[in-house]
């Protein structure tokens, strides 16, 4: 009798699986953006209390991916890019999983509550949510829209971070938060263009799935648009000095300048790095900078 990889008579996970459930590389950006939100946010908290904040970040982003992997064993197996996970490899238990991203989700809310404030911590929690209900079970398998909404997940960590500092909301994080929002678009549209496949074979309607590439690379510029003047927009609102300014224009310059050359690309055989690889590659580099722009600008301002 055949045993589906991701059922609950997999084999027992080591560490190295629930690891692996976080989804460590996607983590890391969320940690940096959380940090930095954090650093640029006027005022200041302790070093351990600071830490722990990240740290608060980092385990709500992990819970949030452990839930997504719980939720998507089925069609995480379906494609090459996601087979090796420890649900669809048949490493680990569906139930397990669920354990750990709901256990982890109440830790972290509760120990940044208790740590910086409950705002924070509220909107930890939104974020957690948001990433399960709304975009892994309400939207991925239902909409093309599905990460144009959804992306408002990635785009709390440097809300939270500037919160746990500052107990409240301003200008400042809410265009931090627009500027996420607005890059996830092109950025995910970028990766989804030279992996439809796996999306087709899975069943997922993305965006080049759904409604083609052509289509697909018109959206793309539409949002590089706007991303851009979220980008630049703290520097003339005085929000931030020509360090962060300069950086911010000259790194969009690129970002549209690589947008364009997606848009009127022609896909041929045997493309061994097609634009929208690179433009996807270029869009990590790009928010790294963006935010480690955004924190020496405020250190020598």
């Amino acid at each position: 009798m055949s045993v589906a990889p991701y059922s609950d008579l997999a084999l027992p996970a080591d560490w190295r699986d629930f690891i692996a459930l976080t989804k460590p590389r996607v983590m890391t950006l969320v940690v940096f953006t959380g940090l930095c939100g954090l650093l640029v946010a006027p005022g200041s908290l302790h070093p351990v209390l600071a830490f722990t904040a990240v740290l608060c970040i980092a385990l709500g982003a992990g819970a949030a991916a452990a839930l997504n992997q719980w939720y998507e064993a089925d069609i995480d197996a379906l494609m090459k890019r996601t087979a090796n996970r420890p649900l669809p490899a048949g490493r680990m238990d569906r139930q397990s999983a669920l354990h750990f991203g709901v256990g982890m989700s109440f830790f972290s809310v509760i120990l940044m509550g208790m740590a910086t404030n409950w705002f924070a911590a509220l909107i930890l929690a939104i974020s957690i949510l948001f990433y399960v209900l709304v975009y892994t079970i309400w939207l991925k398998r239902r909409t093309a829209q599905n990460i144009v909404i959804g992306g408002a997940a990635g785009a709390f960590p440097p809300v939270i971070g500037w919160v746990a500092v500052t107990g409240s909301l301003d200008l400042m994080p809410i265009l931090l938060f627009a500027l996420i929002f607005l890059w996830t678009p092109p950025h995910f549209w970028a990766l989804s263009l030279y992996v439809r496949m796996d999306y087709a074979n899975a069943g997922v309607p993305m965006l080049p799935v759904v409604s083609g590439e052509k289509v697909t690379r018109q959206h793309i510029m539409v949002y590089t648009l706007p991303m851009v003047a979220a980008a630049i927009l703290p520097w003339p609102l005085h929000l931030t000095g020509a360090t962060y300014g300069v950086t911010a224009v000259a790194l969009s310059l690129v970002f549209l300048a690589m947008s364009w050359r997606v848009l009127v690309h022609k896909p041929a055989e045997g493309d061994a790095m097609k634009p929208e690889k690179q433009l996807f590659f270029y869009s990590l580099l790009y928010l790294f900078a963006l935010f480690g722009a955004l924190v020496i600008d405020k250190v020598i301002s």
